[in-house]
Parts: structure tokens; C-alpha cells; sequence
């Protein structure tokens, strides 16, 4: 917004704000940064009347003032963004509020990108940077150890002495398997991706403890691709020959639980009747489109994301923070490939399935 009507181009001041919400020029500038001892219908009537006069502070005047420049980096080398978009919009949402805003640098796997995006941060300034990356047992390809900024890691291993922010892939996966179990199925399978991923080895292990500990002899676990096709493949050989098979199958991740709705459809197999289906991931575009609807393990990276912000913005603002790995709850999102409780003895034949 401009003052001195139609046409004017100069722009609205601290000193305007504070004369027309009628409080001084240091009270009004107080009470936008969030400091000095008001009430709160003050701070909130300073607060409206700059929105509503469309007030911006001189960003570089603030950075000079507080040797900040109120930007913090991103470095990830998750091209498609499937993990990082969402831990950006939790990290967006924690700074906001603070007059932050974040950039995003994808690095790929190359080191040599990786530092010339992290001097490019360094020339501007930033107050921090955010590591994040395809999955939590492996590095970006950079040292962010000695930079003399705060670094913080979300979804990927940090440093030795970081704080770092992942989500609890074994009680992810004991909330899939408990889900099975109160639902009545006894026979449950874990299809899943490579076993050189940690997050592997830690939900069929998850997965396998819950069943052995309600006295079940679990399925050994099919380990392969994070495809559909490994879905569809995993399911054939699941079915094939005479022992016994799953009423029930928790995939490793969505796209894997795809190509095993799929997979069962295509033998005339019902899901959820015959079999249930939770997938991991809770990818929207996925989970919502499949044909039921699919289960999932939400992750909750938005969440996550949310922390490593609110953690980072503490060490900038001088506040001490725990090194070491954090591990955040995931959530069970509920549709319907799973089905409703079954009674005691109750098989689909005799359900109708």
C-alpha cells in the first residue's frame, strides 16, 4: 500500500503504523517484533492496523540491526520431492510466524553441487541450513559440521553432534500389525523394499515381534523393490503352492500396497474381505485414488519438519538443543482396505466374502 493517494508510490512507514493505531514510534516497532512489555489488545491493534495499511518492514534494515538475515536454507537430494515438500511446508510453517523464509537447494548426490549450493548460502547469509533427505541411514554429500551456522537434519543422518528429527519406523509398524490383530487376522505378511534400507529391517522386525509376542508364527518377510511390480510379484509368490496363506498384508510402502490390491484383484481375491491391505507412506495421490481406498502409516512430516524449524530457530536465537536422534510418532490413517472387526471363528466364507 502506498500513501498520498491514486498514483503515489511511497510506501507505508513504521511511523504511520503507530500514528494511526495511537501508540508511539517505539511501541509500535515493539509490538511488531514481538517484544517490550504491552498489553495484548495493544499489541494485536498495532499488529492489525500495519496489516491493514499493508506495513513491510525494511527486511535489510532488520537483518543489519540483528545480524540475521531471516533466511534459512534447505538442502536436500530428494528430486522428487516426495519426503521434502512436506517437511518444508512443517519447516515454512514453524518460521513464518517469525519472519523466516526458506529456500530450497537440491543437491542431488553430488558433492561438488552440494558445496556450491552451501557457499551460496553462506555469501547470503543465512541463519541456518536444514538437511533432509531419500531416507534416514544415509548422509547428504556435504559437511555441514563446521560452518559456524546452526545445522539441523530432518529425515536423513546427520553429523556426529547434530540434532537430527526422524520419524519412529518401529512403532509405525507395530501400529500397522496391532491393527490386523484387533481386527481378528491371524495370518500376516510384510511386503517390503531392499534390505540394504534401515527402515527396512526395523518394520519387519516391528512386524514380525508383534505377531510372535500374541503367540502367531509370522510370514517370513518378502524383501524387493518400492514398486508396484514387486508388489504384484511378492503376492504371486505368497500364493503359490499349499501352505498357508495371509488374511492380511502390511506393504513397506503405497506403492508396493498398489501392485498387491492389484495382484489379489487379479487372482479374485476381495480386499478387504478375503484380504487386508495397509500400505506406508500415506501418499495421498495414491492412498485416496487406490480401489478400496488404502490404510497407511502416516509419517507425519509436516510434523517433523515443523520440529527440526522450531529447533533450528532456537540455536540461531543463542537457545541450547539436545544433540542426537529424535524419533517422532507416525499416525495410522484408516480407510477401508482393511475391513471391520471380525468375530471370533468368522472367515470370509462364512462372512460372504
Amino acid at each position: 500500500m502506498s500513501k498520498g493517494g491514486e498514483g503515489a508510490s511511497e510506501p507505508v512507514t513504521l511511523r504511520d503504523v503507530a500514528a494511526a493505531a495511537g501508540v508511539s514510534l517505539a511501541t509500535a516497532s515493539k509490538a511488531l517484533n514481538g517484544q517490550g512489555r504491552m498489553t495484548a489488545e495493544t499489541r494485536k491493534r498495532v499488529r492489525e492496523v500495519a496489516a491493514r495499511l499493508g506495513f513491510r518492514p525494511n527486511a535489510l534494515a532488520q537483518s543489519l540491526l540483528r545480524r540475521r538475515s531471516f533466511t534459512v536454507g534447505l538442502l536436500t537430494n530428494d528430486t522428487y520431492g516426495r519426503f521434502s515438500l512436506p517437511l518444508m511446508a512443517g519447516i515454512t510453517d514453524a518460521l513464518v510466524d517469525k519472519g523466516v523464509s526458506v529456500f530450497l537447494c537440491n543437491v542431488e548426490d553430488d558433492p561438488r553441487l552440494a558445496q556450491l549450493h552451501v557457499n551460496a548460502m553462506l555469501d547470503k547469509r543465512v541463519d541456518g541450513i536444514i538437511a533432509t533427505g531419500k531416507r534416514i541411514d544415509r548422509r547428504l554429500p556435504v559437511d555441514l559440521s563446521n560452518l559456524g551456522i546452526p545445522a539441523v537434519y530432518a529425515f536423513t543422518e546427520p553429523d556426529p553432534g547434530a540434532a537430527a528429527f526422524v520419524s519412529d519406523d518401529e512403532a509405525g509398524a507395530r501400529l500397522a500389525t496391532e491393527h490386523f490383530l484387533g481386527l481378528g487376522r491371524r495370518r500376516i505378511a510384510h511386503i517390503t523394499g531392499p534390505a540394504s534400507f534401515s527402515v527396512v529391517n526395523l518394520r519387519a522386525k516391528a512386524c514380525h515381534d508383534v505377531q510372535a509376542q500374541a503367540g502367531l508364527s509370522p510370514f517370513p518377510p518378502l524383501m524387493g523393490a518400492w514398486s508396484e511390480a514387486w508388489g504384484h510379484e511378492a503376492v504371486g509368490r505368497l500364493f503359490a503352492g499349499r501352505g498357508a496363506k495371509p488374511d492380511a498384508i502390511f506393504c513397506g510402502n503405497d506403492m508396493i500396497a498398489r501392485g498387491v490390491i492389484d495382484a489379489l484383484r487379479e487372482r479374485g481375491l476381495s480386499v478387504p474381505e478375503d484380504v487386508g491391505v495397509i500400505g506406508f507412506d500415506n501418499w495421498e495421490i495414491i492412498a485416496s485414488q487406490s480401489r478400496p481406498p488404502l490404510t497407511s502409516i502416516d509419517m507425519n512430516l509436516a510434523a517433523l519438519g515443523r520440529q527440526a524449524g522450531l529447533a533450528l530457530l532456537a540455536q540461531v536465537d543463542g537457545r541450547p538443543v539436545e544433540p542426537g536422534v529424535r524419533k517422532l510418532p507416525c499416525r495410522l490413517v484408516v480407510r477401508e482396505s482393511c475391513g471391520s472387526p471380525r468375530h471370533d471363528g468368522e472367515t470370509p466364507s462364512t462372512r460372504g466374502g
